[in-house]
């Protein structure tokens, strides 16, 4: 589509989309002026051979918002668009896609989305092409949900029907109650430790073979090239939470006797095989992420006395390991894979972003090249700016509020990119807002210059 004669490069299309979308003269959420005064978090940063417009990424946040089955089963839809294209259009630097199921029962719930077909290509590079018309970078969170998979919906399992935190679903309701997952099988291995118990929100998975593992590392592969293949800039790895991978991490979850249990390197076994599964499938010059849970915090519980636990020490060796399998950046979350963990994501204001800001310290003083990702209850412009800043030192708050490590003492930032995800489901324009509060001035989507916030 060009544009009438008198207009052209005033009104440009955005390129590689088949309908009309203005092309913004400056892409929204980077700085209008770029130099020494302004804070990182709006600077951009190049890993490998693509660059965001600024150090703020939506994190993957599911919405269970596929159809669970028929032809379009686990395919991304028009809301999808709505969602995820409006963080783009509002100045996020880097747009995830929220865990995506490399098989059919690796989904949490019938309506999470796959790439497990060619059929689901489509509808994810729709989602795409219009992340990447708004400026953004566009990626998807590869994933198998393991053990905690074929449940329902959460407002379904919270409803006064249920209130539950989680809800099983059996056939009836398109779930897969024989063919739940895990590195270790039995009623004992349920998620919760209840079993088949009417109060329990979990099935009892089954071992996977060591042929099913195989099959697995392959399906992980060919999910990754179906991502590029629908236009993905990145690609993250979803090792945490308790989902498959993570299960196989940690000793409490995987109870092994063959080569994928027992010690460190047979836990990690099945991660380190996807890793370079995937690396062989994308790109040399496409991002590949990976999210962890840092910790369980499970020490001094009787659960992780007993079985023992993953801990901020094993995310630390695992992370100088990652660089040389082709990871570029390890994306620090925690918790998920036991009930009695201690610490509690939704009261915890810096619950991870300390355990960030350790394992950054650590890495580098190794002399190993990962940037880290901080992401857990990031809401406040200052808390933002603080954590991503080089080279100066936090804000007074920011010091009375918390003792990060001490990296701050040595200048250093938390994290190189921050994964903000609730406060955009609440805030859309969260990094526009953002800006205007730290006095930055940057650009704003082309339809919205006329309620832009006025410059401080």
């Amino acid at each position: 589509m060009v544009p009438p004669p008198g207009l052209q490069g005033l009104n440009v299309p955005a390129p590689n989309i088949g309908y009309f979308t203005p092309q913004h003269r400056q892409s929204p959420g980077s700085p209008v002026t770029l130099d020494a005064s302004t804070p990182t978090l709006f600077t951009p940063l190049k890993i490998r051979d693509v660059k965001l417009r600024n150090r703020i990424v939506v994190a993957p946040m599911c919405q269970f918002s596929t159809a669970p089955e028929g032809p379009s089963i686990g395919a991304l839809t028009d809301y999808h668009i709505a969602t995820l294209g409006h963080f783009a259009l509002k100045g996020a630097a880097l747009v995830f896609v929220e865990a995506t199921g490399v098989q059919p029962n690796g989904r949490i719930s019938p309506y999470c989305p796959g790439l497990w077909d060619d059929a689901q290509i489509p509808g994810l590079k729709r989602v795409f092409d219009f992340v990447k018309s708004q400026g953004a970078l566009a990626g998807i969170q590869l994933a198998h949900a393991g053990r905690k998979s074929s449940t329902a919906a959460p407002w379904v399992a919270g409803s006064t029907e249920h209130r539950k935190a989680s809800l099983r679903v059996g056939k009836d309701q398109y779930g897969w109650p024989d063919d739940v997952v895990g590195p270790s099988g039995g009623i004992k291995q349920t998620w919760d430790g209840l079993g088949l118990q009417e109060e329990g929100g979990y099935w009892p998975p089954r071992a996977l073979t060591h042929d099913e593992i195989q099959q697995l590392v392959g399906d992980w592969a060919k999910a990754a090239k179906r991502a590029v293949q629908a236009g993905a800039d990145v690609i993250e790895i979803h090792a945490a939470h308790g989902y498959l991978i993570h299960e196989f991490l940690s000793p409490v979850s995987n109870r092994r006797t063959d080569s994928y249990g027992g010690s460190f390197e047979n836990r990690a076994r099945l991660l380190l095989e996807i890793i370079d599964s995937i690396r062989k499938e994308i790109p040399a010059e496409m991002p590949l992420f990976l999210r962890v849970s840092s910790t369980e915090w499970l020490e001094d519980t009787e659960t992780g006395k007993e079985y023992g636990t993953w801990t901020v020490e094993d995310t630390i060796k695992l992370a100088k390991l990652l660089p040389q399998v082709g990871v570029d950046l390890l994306d620090v979350s925690s918790g998920g894979n036991h009930p009695t963990q201690t610490v509690s994501s939704f009261r915890t204001k810096d619950y991870q972003t300390k355990i960030a800001a350790r394992i950054r310290k650590e890495v580098k003083q190794s002399g190993v090249q990962l940037l880290i990702g901080a992401v857990g209850m990031i809401t406040e412009a200052e808390q933002a700016r603080d954590l991503v800043e080089a080279d100066k030192l936090l804000s007074q708050e920011a010091k009375d509020a918390e003792d990060v490590t001490d990296a701050k003492a040595e200048k250093e930032p938390s994290a190189d990119l921050l994964f903000i995800g609730r406060q955009f489901l609440r805030e859309p324009e969260w990094v526009l807002r953002v800006a205007w509060k730290l006095g930055v001035d940057v650009a704003w989507p082309s339809q919205y210059l006329r309620v832009r916030f006025p410059r401080l």
